[in-house]
């Protein structure tokens, strides 16, 4: 009795899998794409003065000098370009953070690097009399780094989740006191500090986005190139060694990555929390924990966050204004308290 025997598999099935997922990523990332020029579109045309989507393009355009074109391309577009960079360089920041230390709390608001580059930034202005941008980025950059290394130092050998966001939000505390003692006893220097530190986009304009940009975009690259690594040593570090990882490279890549893009952000606008803890989660969610996949979605979406704050600061106190540090803090507070309850951390 002969069996017909089943038919020799063929190369093309076991592809199929892979090359949906492929698929899914690549129409993931577009449907990304397409939500931030949506915003950025929003960014251009929402404000205190409404303006409709064709003047927008001729203000782009066809530039004539009236005022809509004025306000479009003098001021929106810095301002919508330095939310772009600054969108990317804290939700890029925080990925790393949170992958580097396998903190799920990680940020650069919660841990203390923010208020730290604020610190030094405020130092420079009030008693050394720094008034550029350039000054501000490279004490930012001297701030994050020293806030970095105490913080650390603070959550001791056994550094969880909750000891580094505690040492975070004790650091962070105490130089906001500080902040303020020194713009109260400088008032000469309050109007010029006063809206930057709670993380404002209002003054940006294009000297200060073609000063911030090349360090922000050595970070996103620097960030970018370390998925393999980081990924690696979210194994552990035997793990990481077995897999050809150098991790002492990588962790100083890493934190000079993150230095990167928080000095530059907060120097530009001030410290804004927040958007490097909630983007990450919210990735995650449909990526996975790979970070070739993590990362440059977070690239796309944390501009879409920091932007969509914006747009809300200008919209929900017209004709005033709502600074976006507020806006992201008052969307990010109630994220933290439901991610340290969901993951049980409240053991010290």
């Amino acid at each position: 009795m002969l069996v017909d025997s089943p038919p020799p598999p063929t190369s093309a099935a076991p592809e199929a899998p892979p090359r949906r997922r492929a698929a899914r990523r690549a129409a993931g990332l577009l449907a990304a794409t397409g939500l931030l020029l949506l915003v950025v579109v929003a960014s251009l045309a929402v404000g205190a003065k409404q303006i409709p989507v064709g003047e927008v393009w001729h203000g782009l355009f066809h530039y004539a000098g009236t005022e809509t074109d004025v306000v479009v391309r003098d001021v929106r577009v810095p301002r919508t370009l330095l939310g772009l960079l600054v969108g990317a360089a804290l939700g890029l920041a925080g990925t790393v953070m949170q992958a580097l230390t396998r903190n799920p709390l990680a940020d650069p608001g919660l841990f203390g690097i923010n208020a730290g580059a604020a610190a030094a930034v405020v130092s420079g202005i009030s008693f050394l009399g720094v008034t550029s941008l350039t000054g501000y980025v490279w004490f930012a950059f001297l701030g994050a780094a020293a806030v970095s290394v105490v913080v650390y130092g603070l959550g001791g050998s056994r550094a969880t989740p909750v000891r580094l966001a505690l040492a975070g939000t004790a650091v962070t505390a105490a130089l906001n006191g500080y902040v303020f003692s020194v713009q109260l006893m400088d008032t000469a220097a309050l109007d010029r500090m006063r809206f930057w530190t709670v993380g404002s986009l209002a003054s940006a304009n294009a000297d200060v986005v073609a000063q911030v940009a090349p360090f922000v975009l050595i970070g996103v690259v620097l960030a970018l190139l370390l998925a393999r690594p980081l990924n690696a040593l979210a194994l552990g570090d035997d793990q990481a060694r077995a897999l050809g990882t150098r991790l002492t490279t990588t962790r100083v890549l890493a934190l000079a990555a993150v230095t990167l893009l928080c000095g530059a952000a907060t120097a530009a606008c001030g410290p804004v929390v927040f958007v490097g803890l909630m983007v990450p989660h919210a990735v995650r969610a449909f990526t996975g924990p790979d970070l070739r996949r993590v990362l440059p979605y977070a690239a796309i979406l944390s501009p879409v966050l920091v932007l969509g704050s914006d747009i809300a600061g200008r919209v929900v106190v017209r004709p005033s204004e709502l600074q976006v540090g507020i806006v992201t803090a008052l969307l990010g507070g109630p994220l933290f308290i439901h991610l340290v309850r969901r993951r049980r951390m409240a053991q010290l």
